[in-house]
């Protein structure tokens, strides 16, 4: 059976909102009350604890701000399969469009996009209502695994420590400029917003992996994440190893920042260089990383600059400790 895709036309509406309007939003007081099997059936049972979900413990990991007609929610869906996906948009008719496409991808493709998800919101205002503190200690985890040996007389343990936080990306792409200096106070990037973004965001730390057994052992498997000690250098999760079957690496929250708009850009690594709790990424850094091929193509404004002929201006940045703790 065919499955139609919503048209736009049908969605259209201004390029721009009022962010600090008092607009209908329906929004948890807490994190805790937030209802998430509405948005990802497959992954949440509903509060009231009906329904047997076919995933379970999942968390959102990645939000894109602003998300306009989703298209990075599509890329990113095949890109990251294991990961939950938000789109948050505060204009009605555009978050209807994101919320329409997905319902038809979904059957379209059965089994497929059931990581992504579009709330209409404004994260200027509500994003702590959704997202607990990037580092809350009861999101500390230690997994300890039993696995015999191929004599089947001894038991091996391998103890996993880990700290599974909510948000590992943002993303602000094409956010709205507000040119005149009296609507400056309505950019999505603020000293004060970008505290709140950092309380999201989890924090720069080091995963250890330690284990008595073959590094082949994929282990990680028990967190949802497959193959990561086979290519430690592509594990996401920091999972690494040495020759003695111990390393570290970084794991970290980072904000994807693209606009066409030079000035814009320059805002947002001023203030996001001048506030303490995040450092910007290198070029060098960002060489690997599958996401940044896509952040100029896949959204409408995106596309756009590239029929105009335009640029695009890139910044990403880390979370990072704050150095008064």
């Amino acid at each position: 059976m065919s499955v139609s895709m919503p048209q736009k036309r049908y969605y259209r509406q201004r390029a721009h909102s009022n962010p600090m309007a008092d607009h209908t939003f329906q929004y948890p007081v807490c994190p805790e009350e937030m209802d998430w099997s509405k948005l990802y059936p497959e992954y949440f049972r509903p509060l009231d604890g009906s329904g047997s979900p076919e995933k379970q413990k999942a968390q959102v990991e990645f939000a894109d701000i602003g998300c306009g007609y989703g298209g990075l929610l599509v890329q990113l869906s095949k890109l990251f399969p294991e990961q939950l996906i938000l789109g948050l948009e505060i204009r009605v008719k555009v978050s209807d469009y994101v919320q329409d496409r997905i319902r038809s991808l979904r059957a379209a493709e059965p089994g497929s996009y059931q990581n992504i998800a579009c709330l209409r919101s404004n994260a200027m205002k509500y994003l702590p209502n959704f997202f607990t503190k990037g580092q809350l200690p009861y999101l500390k985890y230690t997994f300890i695994v039993a696995r015999l040996t191929s004599d089947y007389n001894t038991v091996i343990f391998i103890v996993i420590t880990t700290l599974l936080i909510l948000l590992s990306k943002m993303f602000f792409l094409f956010p709205d400029p507000h040119f005149k200096k009296t609507k400056h106070k309505w950019r999505i990037i603020s000293p004060t917003l970008l505290a709140e973004y950092a309380y999201t965001l989890r924090v720069g730390t080091d995963c250890t992996f330690s284990s008595n057994v073959e590094p082949e052992l994929e282990c990680c498997a028990l967190l949802g994440v497959s193959k990561c000690l086979e290519r430690p250098e592509k594990c996401m999760w920091g999972f690494g190893h040495g020759e003695d079957g111990r390393g570290q690496r970084p794991v970290m929250g980072l904000v994807y920042t693209n606009t066409d708009v030079e000035e814009v850009h320059d805002w947002i690594v001023k203030h996001f260089s001048d506030h303490p709790l995040f450092s910007r990424v290198s070029d060098e850094e960002l060489a690997d990383d599958i996401i940044i091929s896509h952040l100029g193509t896949c959204t409408e404004e995106g596309k756009k600059v590239q029929r105009n002929g335009g640029k695009n201006f890139l910044a990403v940045f880390r979370r990072v400790e704050d150095p008064q703790t």
